[in-house]
């Protein structure tokens, strides 16, 4: 069994301090503060009071290091190495209507590198960890990705763009391609757990686009140290929020699929003709 190092130690201990402030104001959702960012786009006190906890933490712990915050933006630490990249609510939208499915995300970018991350899900008490060359853990316990290799026996999650947010017609054609292969396809609402559970076999593989760094950043650590790999769609940079997630063989045809490389199914009559 591999143990976390030092600084992802500091990690978890400092999502864990986040999470039991969201578990706390999740049972009082009806009476946060909220504000809107823009459409479907919240931001809660709980929100940000999460990103304060996890900022005084690590900043106690690794004086320096810069942050890539969603809430408070880019930090700069005099360690230009270092960099730590944090969702504090992946979920957000989720949280405000009292769905019990959201997480804390914090991944280490270190020399331009994604080499750490953890996603906690506060509500379940499941904290995800990866480190570059140690492998993928939900505690003790080592994960890998889905051994699946056919697109038929495949359950794959994605994220629809929310109002306001554009991309939806292209989303629809995706959909129609991927879902006329697969088992089927499911929508949670929070990409680092999205990431995180095909880390864990739970789901085949993922794909979406236009998300940011602080939402993929820990969840592609999971994904590549549990045997996974991440695409990025039409020969983009992952990193930049377009891209498929799963194990080789599944992430390549996905990729296929989502990009038109594929010849599409003929639709077959339910009965032959006479």
């Amino acid at each position: 069994m591999s143990r976390p190092s030092p600084t992802v130690t500091v990690m978890m201990d400092a999502a864990r301090a986040a999470g039991r402030k969201l578990i706390r104001d999740f049972g009082e959702v009806e009476n946060l503060q909220v504000s809107r960012k823009g459409p479907a786009d919240f931001v809660s006190t709980a929100d940000k009071k999460a990103e304060e906890i996890l900022r005084d933490r690590l900043e106690k712990a690794r004086p320096g290091y810069g942050f890539l915050l969603e809430e408070g933006g880019v930090v700069e630490g005099s360690d230009k190495t270092h960099r730590f990249i944090i969702d504090p609510l992946d979920g957000t939208l989720n949280f405000l209507h009292g769905i019990p499915h959201f997480a804390v995300s914090v991944g280490l970018e270190r020399e331009g590198k994604l080499r750490a991350g953890i996603v906690f899900d506060p509500m379940r008490n499941e904290m995800f960890w990866a480190e570059e060359n140690e492998g993928c853990w939900i505690e003790n316990k080592r994960l890998r990705v889905s051994s699946r290799r056919k697109l038929n026996e495949a359950v794959v999650t994605t994220g629809i763009p929310q109002l306001g947010v554009g991309g939806f017609e292209k989303f629809v054609e995706e959909m129609v391609a991927v879902r006329s292969e697969v088992a089927a396809v499911r929508r949670f609402g929070s990409a680092a757990l999205d990431l995180a559970w095909v880390a864990a076999g739970r789901f085949d593989g993922f794909w979406e686009r236009g998300l940011s760094l602080w939402d993929i950043a820990a969840g592609f650590v999971l994904v590549q140290e549990a045997g996974g790999t991440v695409i990025g769609l039409d020969k983009s940079d992952p990193r930049k929020g377009d891209f498929v997630a799963g194990n080789p063989s599944l992430a390549a045809k996905l990729a296929e699929r989502l990009e038109g490389r594929l010849p599409r199914p003929r639709n077959r009559p339910l009965l032959r003709p006479e």
